[in-house]
Parts: structure tokens; sequence; C-alpha cells
């Protein structure tokens, strides 16, 4: 699968927050590869059942990772001004399976990073024309900025 690197601003005219839609936690430079649709698979450890449009939140911290420096400077990206700990756009989560070698150009990482691990299949990329603040902060993988974790409308869509 072939993503655009073009991405949609989504202008506040245009953005009717959804309360109920889950938000997907990503360190930068990760959430901002995302969104300029050069980083199509997410790597996680655990496989997902959850399909559809979820929020993407830039967490508060950066990634650590070496990788996540390389691929900052590769692409021209200056990670001291992305924003942090906002809701930066919308991205359409649309298949989870094991990561294949041949995932190292989507996911932005290298090779050994793959092993053992999962990769979900992200598309369609919409930038919030202004990153949008939260009213609950994450407290896992998976969040909803907008509502209380107990909420028994919030549980189901897990």
């Amino acid at each position: 699968m072939e993503s655009s690197i073009y991405t949609i601003t989504m202008t506040t005219a245009d953005l009717a927050l959804d309360r109920s839609m889950i938000a997907l936690g990503i360190q930068q430079p990760w959430a901002e590869l995302i969104l300029r649709g050069i980083k199509t698979i997410e790597v996680r450890s655990q496989n997902t059942q959850v399909r559809g449009t979820i929020y993407l939140y830039a967490s508060k911290k950066t990634s650590p990772l070496e990788a996540a420096r390389i691929a900052a400077a590769e692409h021209g990206i200056d990670v001291t001004t992305l924003p942090l700990g906002l809701l930066v756009g919308t991205i359409d989560l649309i298949d989870s399976r094991p990561c294949r070698p041949g995932d190292v150009r989507a996911s932005c990482v290298t090779a050994d990073l793959l092993v053992n691990h999962h990769a979900w299949i992200l598309d369609n990329p919409r930038r919030f024309a202004q990153p949008q603040p939260v009213r609950f902060l994450p407290y896992g993988v998976w969040f909803y900025p907008f509502q209380r974790r107990g909420d028994a409308s919030s549980r189901s869509q897990l």
C-alpha cells in the first residue's frame, strides 16, 4: 500500500470534535511523520482490534529512540518546534498484523525494531490547522480525550 505524502489540513470551521472518539498517543517526531504521510505503519508490541478514524495525540515527551532522531533529520523535521501534549489530527487505522522485514520504510525504523512486533496500518492523515487541547490526559496506549475513563459508552469501543 502506497500512501500519499500530502495530508489534508482541517480548519477550525471543518473541525467538529467528536467527543466520543478514541485517541492514540504517539511521541514526536512519529506523530509528525504520520501526519505527513511518511510513516504509514505504527509499530507496537501488541495487536489491536481497533479500526476506523481515531485522534492522533502528540505525547508530552519526544521519542528517545535513535531511529526517531534519524527519521526526523532525514525529513528535515526540527523536533523542538513540534506540538506536544495536544491532539494534532486524525488518522484511519485500517489493519493490524505482525511486522515484516519489508516494513522498514513505512515504519521509519530499523528492521531490528520490527522483530516480534505488530504493524498498525495507517491511512488518510488529516492535520488540525490548530492543535487541540484534551480534557483528560492519556492513561495508556488508548484514551478518550473528552470523556472520563470509566464512562460506560467509552468501554464498548475498545
